[in-house]
């Protein structure tokens, strides 16, 4: 995940290019636009997924019916992403987020078996089942989604206009300094993500599943897991979690979309625009989240649409890994910052991984 988020991150700032207009600029056009579909694909179903497990959640604590929620939280979305600004959003929910911070206390208060645990974090357990392949695929593409290789490379070259460097001759190049800064900030970013998500599996297992519990089919089940540290407020502090972290990913889902089918089509698009200069962008961001929400009134069940779009982002993400490597291994693109041969390596290493996780997870389904 750092390896292929670093190398995201470089692209945008020694090329002074989001990652949809490298790959109009350098590869065929059917390469650029199975590339987007790719990614449209999978952000649809991730921003369903997303819409729908708010909605679950805030149902959980208001005993109101999730569809209302859904159509509730898409339009403030829409709404607040349009006619104020995203970082007023991230600034607003990110503080939200931190409650998903309860999973490390609950992690203790669970009192799992500390031998065994240290056993299976170190010691991996590989079996060649559906249930267990499609798992691993879906841990793999929640944490390496394809959206994230967009949104990395065009953040480093918002903050670039941010800094006055409108044009591309401008932008182009970066630092050692800055190179360094960028690297640490994706990896202090994915020490705590990766943090968090060992904990919420560490403590959904001490208390869910040592208890029989292997089946979740609601946003009230998967809460239990905060019981130890919340008793009854469980279901609040869960609630927070999926409310805070999805109002921060769904409009980086969609204006990820809208990002990268602007630069492939060479569009004015940025959600530094306003929706009167950039209308196309904020055309695009608004379809995906409809789409998402359709998808979201579709499949009302949250759980197992956050699961399966975790699924086909873990399907979908390794040809775009394989375009990321290429383009940060290459010296048309990156002149002498050119990912060293270990990063390269490792992003070969992940692609391979997710490819062959992803066919034997359709081998064995049958």
């Amino acid at each position: 995940m750092a390896a292929v988020q670093v190398m995201c991150a470089h692209l945008g700032m020694v090329s002074g290019e989001g990652l949809g207009s490298l790959i109009r600029r350098h590869y065929p056009r059917w390469v650029l636009w199975a590339a987007c579909s790719l990614l449209a694909a999978a952000n649809v179903v991730n921003i369903g997924a997303d819409l729908a497990g708010m909605a679950a959640s805030s149902a959980l604590i208001t005993g109101i019916q999730p569809y209302y929620f859904t159509a509730i939280y898409t339009a403030a979305i829409i709404y607040l992403v349009a006619r104020c600004s995203y970082r007023l959003v991230a600034t607003i929910f990110k503080w939200m987020t931190l409650v998903l911070f309860a999973y490390l206390i609950a992690g203790f208060l669970a009192h799992p078996d500390w031998a065994a645990l240290l056993r299976a974090t170190f010691i991996p357990h590989i079996e060649m089942s559906s249930r267990y392949l499609a798992t691993f695929v879906g841990i793999l593409g929640t944490t390496i989604s394809p959206y994230l290789f967009f949104w990395q490379a065009t953040q480093e070259v918002e903050e670039d206009r941010d800094k006055g460097k409108r044009t591309l001759r401008e932008r182009r190049g970066a630092t050692n300094k800055e190179l360094r800064d960028s690297r640490a900030d994706v990896l202090t970013g994915m020490l705590f993500s990766n943090l968090i998500m060992y904990f919420i599996i560490l403590t959904t297992a001490a208390t869910l599943h040592a208890h029989g519990n292997t089946r979740i089919t609601s946003a009230q089940q998967a809460a239990e897991a905060l019981r130890p540290l919340a008793g009854q407020g469980a279901y609040v502090l869960f609630a927070l979690g999926i409310i805070g972290t999805g109002m921060l990913s769904v409009p980086v889902l969609a204006g990820s979309t809208a990002y990268a089918i602007c630069e492939a089509s060479a569009w004015r698009g940025s959600l530094q625009d306003n929706f009167r200069t950039a209308p196309r962008f904020y055309g695009l961001l608004t379809a995906a989240m409809l789409i998402g929400m359709v998808i979201g009134f579709a499949k009302p069940d949250a759980v197992s649409m956050l699961f399966f779009s975790a699924v086909v982002n873990g399907v979908l993400a390794p040809p775009l890994i394989v375009l990321v490597v290429l383009l940060a291994s290459s010296r048309k693109v990156m002149g002498k910052r050119v990912s060293p041969i270990w990063l390269q390596a490792v992003g070969w290493l992940t692609a391979a991984v997710m490819t062959f996780a992803a066919v034997a997870m359709f081998a064995t389904s049958h």
